[in-house]
């Protein structure tokens, strides 16, 4: 981390290198000579290197010193605003900082007033460049005084909980095992929040006595003669609290400045970041949307702080699980600086994490381009490469970020996952061996571990990882996967097809699988709705109540807008449409409530939004979506033909134009029957004229076994029985305990579970011209056939 005083000292080092006439200003020649010189991997060209002296010069205009040009004081600001990273520049020129004769530390005494004695000299050299910073440092020498107590009292807090051992942190020698979020505490990004981070203890006596002293420093500033002396006080509180990571301490001193002075966007902005550091991510989002208000009523005055108020916004808002809405912040942010990496990384990592994963490169390429040296947009690159296909790229890239970070713990997982992917068993292995050393208490790395020795053929240490995951967490799949492990073993020992070479299942033609039933589910109507089923176990919609999406329509007034084709719409954008999601799922975590997005942005909107214009249609995404929610499939069907009546060309009618449904069905089937595809819509199944249908032809029409929407019955199956367990039985395909349906084969007696029947696999050892299967729902209706069996054939063997 930058100390104090040295980060104003490398921007001295920085301007005396350039200043080659020595007349104390960088002129245009110098200035040019700077940005070439800290951007060596960067080819500009001459009207680009012409536009950036241009706003240089335009923006930084109150410090610009005739002809000499750009003041020390100007490219200090330059940083401050987050133009440049003053450590990268610093080190990308090779220069050396000269040794620091100022001392920092000051002795221990009983009395603040003595200690300030002895600090009075030390004052510039101790207080953070920001507190000498024109626009927003300390204007007032009053503040100077309270800044110096402040300071004093802080030093002793910390000399005492040291002394104690009761501080934490401060350590930095495992600071690569975590990702940076790109989160910048400052108004540049010259500080990150991986640096050392300290945990003060604050239940003991010392804080409770730091803390009175510290009402009295606030009384003081309170007392000042003019309110902007007070805010003056309050703000340059927060700030020395925040330097020193007393987080708490700092939100309660920016509150009372945003008190004092509520159009400020400082204030706001500093109790973002203190918000967002302490895990309030609602608080942040609220505070950053007051800053981002006012820096843009506050006209260029606030315009250099402006990007990074996106950026932290856009952070926030990704806190709380809105990545869509995110993406709107970053992007702008970008737009407005574009030489933000950190903002094009975070784009591009928001981007791949709703699934766009062709535009996540395009912005993560372009923050490498910025900042070659940076770890974590070279993983985020590889995922969404490895997402698009590109492995053999991807691994370039995740080699990078190990190269880079060698600790990085998400680019060791994730190239461990592709390597699994790859079937590289032996690789993987070696990846989440890596990850475990990082993360000894990683579950799913050694849960993972565990799978691909397993791959590998190395089932006696994959036993072992199996048992270590079993110690860290007691999840239901772990005990499935040893199950599973005990089933191949078993199958191994009566050399019964999977080992040795031999192949473990064939896969059968269709024709072939029969039902015995009408109850039976057909194969290939299950394969749909396993796979519809998947999606809602994603998005967890099966727990929205379909009632839910017509509350919506009955409260919410979309605007109404008009199609290319001059049709009336009630659409809106995606960022309007995930705080709508958010709403009906708010009972998911913001981790899984970004996964659901993203599983709805691929299934859902990208063929709602065929012409990518950044919109959707609102009714027809909640008709969409009602076959999938909770609730009776009776409602499901109502709620749809009520949201398709919902939107303006059907609005103030009972009855939907036929055409109109037509389309809804082809959507429904090109969403959830991808084999379909989007080709269907296009195709027309009897009349398009401008008929009406009724809610009783509408179900008609959704129930059509051949052009309907028929795999819902199915679905609403599933949901009943995809928990069921079926005592011992096992698949006799995949070895898992069969959960769901039970398919029973009635002449040989294997089962398989609803996967394996749907993908028509069955053992090698059973090669039949046709196969009969019997589906059981649980056991107890097995055994019910069972006694029913065994009553006919008691009776038939009795003598007459």
């Amino acid at each position: 981390m930058t100390t104090r005083g040295s980060r104003s000292e490398k921007v001295k080092r920085i301007f005396q290198q350039f200043d080659s006439n020595k007349d104390g200003g960088l002129n245009r020649e110098e200035m040019a000579a700077l940005v070439v010189a800290v951007n060596p991997r960067v080819k500009f060209s001459d009207e680009q290197i012409n536009a950036i002296l241009d706003e240089v010069f335009k923006t930084y205009g109150e410090f610009i010193d005739g002809e000499k040009g750009l003041t020390y004081d100007g490219l200090l600001r330059t940083y401050d605003d987050g133009a440049g990273d003053v450590d990268r520049d610093f080190d990308a020129l090779g220069l050396e900082l000269k040794p620091d004769s100022g001392g920092d530390d000051v002795a221990s005494s009983s009395s603040i007033a003595d200690e300030r004695a002895v600090a009075e000299p030390a004052k510039k050299q101790r207080t953070a460049a920001w507190a000498a910073s024109p626009n927003h440092g300390i204007v007032f020498d009053d503040t100077w005084k309270v800044v110096d107590d402040l300071e004093i009292l802080i030093k002793r807090l910390k000399a005492k909980q040291v002394k104690d051992g009761k501080m934490k942190g401060g350590d930095n020698s495992n600071n690569d095992v975590y990702s940076d979020p790109g989160w910048s505490r400052e108004l540049g990004p010259s500080t990150e929040i991986s640096d050392k981070r300290i945990v003060w203890e604050e239940s003991g006596h010392d804080y409770a006595v730091f803390v009175k002293e510290l009402g009295v420093l606030r009384t003081r500033a309170d007392g000042a003669r003019s309110r902007e002396e007070a805010f003056d006080g309050h703000m340059a509180i927060g700030r020395v609290l925040y330097e020193h990571q007393l987080y708490k301490e700092a939100l309660v001193s920016f509150k009372r400045a945003c008190e004092l002075q509520p159009t400020d966007v400082r204030p706001h902005f500093r109790a973002g970041n203190c918000s967002y550091v302490l895990g309030r991510h609602g608080e942040a989002k609220e505070e950053f949307v007051l800053a981002l208000e006012a820096a843009e009523a506050g006209g260029n005055q606030w315009s250099y702080l402006l990007p990074q108020i996106h950026v932290n916004l856009g952070i926030s808002l990704e806190g709380e699980g809105m990545v869509i809405s995110s993406c709107e912040h970053y992007r702008e942010a970008a737009i407005l600086c574009p030489t933000h990496f950190r903002a094009l990384k975070l784009l591009g990592s928001a981007l791949f994490g709703v699934g766009e994963y062709k535009a996540a490169v395009k912005a993560l390429e372009e923050a490498i381009y910025l900042k070659n040296d940076y770890a974590d947009a070279h993983c985020d690159l590889a995922s969404a490469l490895h997402a698009m296909g590109d492995d053999e790229n991807a691994i370039k890239e995740f080699q990078k970020a190990i190269d880079l970070k060698p600790g990085h713990v998400d680019a060791l997982y994730n190239l461990g996952g592709l390597y699994m992917d790859m079937g590289r068993y032996q690789r993987a292995s070696e990846m989440y061996t890596r990850v475990l050393a990082v993360w000894p208490n990683h579950w799913r790395a050694q849960l993972n571990k565990a799978v691909s020795l397993l791959g590998a053929g190395e089932n006696e240490e994959a036993k072992k990882a199996l048992k270590e995951a079993l110690k860290m967490t007691n999840r239901v799949e772990l005990h499935d996967a040893i199950s599973h492990l005990k089933q191949l073993q078993k199958k191994r020992l009566k050399g019964n097809g999977g080992a040795n070479g031999e192949e473990a299942f064939i896969i059968v033609e269709p024709s072939k699988f029969k039902t015995v039933t009408e109850k039976t589910t057909l194969r290939q109507e299950l394969a749909i709705a396993l796979d519809v089923r998947a999606f809602q176990r994603i998005t967890r919609l099966s727990r929205c109540d379909v009632e839910l999406l017509k509350k919506e329509m009955t409260e919410n007034n979309a605007p109404v807008s008009y199609s290319g084709m001059g049709v009336p719409e009630k659409s809106i954008r995606k960022a309007s449409l995930e705080v709508i999601l958010r709403r009906l799922l708010n009972f998911l975590k913001p981790e899984t409530f970004v996964g659901a997005v993203k599983a709805i942005n691929q299934k859902i909107l990208s063929v709602l939004d065929e012409s990518e214009s950044g919109r959707v249609d609102l009714g027809m995404f909640f008709a969409v979506l009602a076959p999938i929610c909770g609730g009776t499939a009776e409602r499901r069907k109502r709620v749809a033909f009520d949201a398709l009546l919902w939107r303006p060309v059907n609005e103030d009618s009972t009855q939907i134009q036929k055409a109109d449904v037509q389309r809804y069905i082809k959507l429904l089937r090109a969403i959830y029957i991808p084999s379909h595809g989007m080709s269907e819509i296009l195709e027309v199944h009897g009349e398009t004229d401008s008929a009406m249908v009724s809610f009783t032809e509408f179900i008609a029409m959704f129930d059509d076994p051949d052009w309907g929407f028929g795999v819902m019955s199915g679905l609403v199956k599933l949901e009943s029985v995809d928990r069921n367990r079926h005592g011992n039985h096992v698949c006799s395909v995949c070895r898992y305990p069969v959960i769901g349906s039970r398919f029973k084969e009635m002449k040989s007696h294997f089962s398989l579970c609803s996967q394996c029947y749907s993908e028509g696999k069955v053992p090698p050892t059973f090669k039949l011209e046709e196969y009969k299967f019997k589906e059981y729902a649980s056991e107890a209706e097995a055994m019910k056939d069972k006694c029913m069996w065994f009553g006919l054939h008691s009776k038939s063997s009795s003598p007459s």
